[in-house]
């Protein structure tokens, strides 16, 4: 397979699946529910995020670097509203 063909592979996997992660942050914004995140699942998917990021810079690889700078930046706030509102819902 052609270079150009596997970034092209590799970016289009990128979008789907950061763009796939942006409705369930937006909701997450919107209602400020975080009562059904687990804590300690998405502490470890933020870290493992963030090691991709890691990994994308190391290889140089613009696919990996954009969709988990994105991914993670949304994966942080989510977090940090889990731990800001202790998993309680809106209102409680």
């Amino acid at each position: 397979m052609p270079a150009f063909l596997i970034e092209w592979v590799g970016f289009l996997a990128a979008c789907l699946t950061t763009l796939s992660f942006v409705p369930q942050a937006w909701l997450t914004f919107k209602t400020r529910d975080v009562s059904g995140i687990s804590l300690g699942m998405y502490s470890a998917f933020t870290l493992g995020v963030a090691l991709w990021l890691v990994y994308g810079l190391a290889l140089g690889a613009w696919p990996l670097i954009l969709a988990n700078a994105v991914t993670l930046s949304l994966a942080l706030a989510i977090l940090v509203m889990r731990v800001r509102y202790g998993g309680r819902r809106p209102g409680a």
